[in-house]
């Protein structure tokens, strides 16, 4: 199946669409039905946008935006820290976080602390023994080393961001573990090679929702060499949100493909099927089968 492809310019905001054995999305292949104009340059006007998009059983887990090529300068990186937006008035985490990171905020990972944050729309429940969602970062843990909660860099500080209430939001265990990964990854990998990237991740909620539909992310290095620009669903296979309250309910019609590049491993939320790591997350995060979990990453 072909990946959806959201295309931003400065002109317009187009959703392009394709279908399974189709050619490419292009300006002349596009469905009209869900073609989206705005003449706007404002990034926020951007994300308005994206939580107009609806999730279809069957359709890919994630759009590219913009080919795919991020609207961040490379000039915009000045120092080493995070921006954290304040909540809003419904408690959410609905304006995004802007990081600028560079080697030194790699994270070890052995120094993560018990998570007790519980973002809006937090309503923990388990399907065959796997639970349907987790406390999501915006800035992951592993790229967040020495970022304190005001968002400035302190060298004394070993670990990444645990439990920052202005970076979390409840995301499904899918969405987080077999597609963000992917994205965290490549801002990782970037920083071990030396790179410095600024890293943009916003929660989109659609109207009063108190569950975000989906996440949009973006990140540049300097030398342009990572650069991406996606929306991934908040969805989880078998099973569908009510986004205004986060509650949920099995439904096996539910498809949800997994994308290339996925991790390989099994939705580790299992309690019965991988102990070991069970353990860990009872200390880590307070574990309780049906209050408290977060995807270790």
């Amino acid at each position: 199946m072909k990946l959806k492809t959201l295309v931003i310019s400065s002109l317009s905001l187009t959703l392009l669409l394709t279908g399974c054995g189709s050619k490419k999305a292009n300006n002349e292949n596009t469905v009209k039905d869900n073609n989206i104009n705005v003449e706007s340059k404002n990034e926020k006007t951007i994300d308005q946008k994206l939580d107009q998009l609806e999730y279809k059983s069957g359709d890919q887990a994630y759009i590219e935006i913009n080919h795919n090529k991020a609207n961040l300068k490379t000039t915009d990186w000045k120092y080493n820290h995070v921006v954290y937006a304040d909540l809003d008035n419904m408690n959410r985490t609905s304006v995004g976080n802007i990081a600028y990171l560079e080697h030194r905020n790699l994270a070890n990972g052995s120094l993560r602390s018990t998570q007790r944050v519980e973002p809006t729309a937090w309503h923990q429940k388990f399907v065959n023994g796997s639970a349907i969602i987790n406390r999501g970062h915006e800035i992951a843990y592993s790229v967040s080393g020495g970022i304190s909660l005001d968002g400035s860099y302190k060298p004394g500080l070993k670990s990444g961001d645990q439990n920052n209430i202005k970076n979390l939001f409840t995301q499904s265990a899918f969405s987080n573990q077999k597609v963000q990964t992917i994205y965290e990854t490549k801002v990782r990998d970037a920083l071990k090679e030396g790179k410095k990237v600024i890293y943009k991740v916003t929660p989109i909620f659609k109207g009063d929702n108190l569950m975000a539909s989906g996440v949009h992310m973006q990140a540049l290095s300097t030398d342009e060499t990572l650069n991406f620009n996606v929306y991934l669903y908040n969805v989880q296979p078998g099973v569908q949100f009510d986004y205004s309250t986060g509650r949920s309910k099995v439904d096996k019609s539910m498809n949800v493909p997994t994308p290339e590049g996925a991790p390989n491993f099994q939705n580790n939320n299992s309690y019965k099927n991988n102990h070991h790591y069970v353990r860990n997350y009872r200390h880590y995060n307070n574990y309780h089968p049906y209050h408290s979990y977060h995807h270790y990453r």
